[in-house]
């Protein structure tokens, strides 16, 4: 089963243009319960995780503790994110475990890297980047290309 987490908005956009891929697989998404997201993976088996996740400790501590109890589920094969905040303690515990993580860096990050990306990078399988230009931030990247 692979385990798809992202924040509501662009970062869940760009993790739902990946479903050619994932749509044959197991998948469990881990995604704020905003409107949005709700109608979007109307169907989806989704795990609601707390927000705001920016400079919120709370909220670090409470999506630490959910990442915990998801991935000891056992039934996790993969981590996929495409950040934000939300990704860093799935990604940091996924890869204690030995599960394997990949980061999608997004699409409109191209001169800077995330704040998400650099935390989460020392506990990554493979980092993915969709522009060639980003691979000055991530030179171990491998270009996907343009998702959305």
């Amino acid at each position: 089963m692979v385990l798809l987490v992202g924040s509501s908005g662009g970062h869940l956009a760009q993790l739902l243009a990946l479903k050619p891929w994932y749509e044959g697989r197991r998948r469990r998404w881990v995604t704020f319960d905003t409107p949005d997201a709700v109608s979007l993976l109307a169907g989806e088996e989704v795990v609601p995780a707390h927000h705001p996740t920016t400079r919120n400790v709370r909220n670090l501590l409470r999506n630490a503790l959910l990442a915990r109890r998801e991935l000891r589920r056992g039934d996790v094969a993969a981590v996929i994110t495409t950040g934000a905040g939300v990704a860093v303690p799935f990604v940091v515990l996924a890869r204690l475990r030995g599960i394997p993580t990949v980061y999608i860096e997004v699409y409109d990050r191209i001169d800077t890297a995330t704040l998400t990306a650099r935390l989460c990078r020392p506990f990554l399988s493979a980092m993915l980047v969709q522009w060639e230009e980003q691979r000055r931030q991530y030179p171990e990247a491998t270009v996907v290309g343009n998702l959305l």
